[in-house]
């Protein structure tokens, strides 16, 4: 049963990967948790960006926040850059593709807030665009990454932060990515709201 036999091999991937990055990152994602939540407790917000899958890894997140995640909860502040149709097409006509993400940070990041840049390569060239916009505002960045981390873990500057999948295929990276997210929803919701009885 040639159907079965590849399922069989995506999932054992699937969880090697997810078993080699909660080696290699778990201490790390617990730190992006407490960075992310820190932001938040200082009044500021998230802003994510990311190409196709990570475009919707970056709704996602945002949602998650802005929404609830596992607990009824105030919402908390984010918002994914790879929404807006009319900002994303005006700015890729009248400047480049490589420019969507950076203007809109440019225009709604402020000093306090955080950036979450996803690339499953580390290569994207406008979510690199986006930590140099966010660097030159004094905003911290974390880097969900995947490979050798690419361009974005040669970019990091002092206080960002890279969480890389340890996985070299696409999907792979991105089956982490969405368990990392899941576990960064959960801490954030952890750390903000366990002492007020609602964890």
């Amino acid at each position: 049963m040639p159907s079965l036999q590849r399922i069989e091999q995506h999932f054992t991937a699937s969880i090697e990967a997810k078993q080699r990055t909660l080696e290699t990152m778990g201490p790390r994602i617990a730190q992006a948790a407490e960075l992310l939540v820190d932001r938040l407790r200082q009044g500021g917000k998230i802003l994510v960006c990311g190409n196709g899958g990570s475009a919707a890894d970056a709704q996602h997140f945002a949602a998650e926040l802005v929404n609830r995640f596992e607990i009824e909860r105030p919402g908390l502040a984010a918002i994914a850059l790879t929404t807006d149709s009319s900002a994303l097409t005006s700015i890729a006509n009248d400047y480049t593709f490589e420019q969507v993400f950076a203007r809109q940070v440019r225009a709604l990041g402020r000093l306090g807030d955080l950036l979450l840049a996803i690339s499953t390569s580390g290569d994207s060239p406008n979510v690199l665009a986006a930590m140099t916009a966010a660097q030159e505002i004094g905003m911290v960045t974390i880097g969900l990454t995947g490979r050798d981390g690419g361009r974005i873990a040669g970019n990091l500057v002092e206080n960002d932060l890279e969480i890389r999948a340890s996985a070299t295929a696409t999907a792979r990276i991105q089956e982490v990515h969405i368990l990392v997210i899941h576990c960064l929803c959960d801490l954030i919701d952890y750390l903000l709201f366990s002492d007020k009885g609602k964890i």
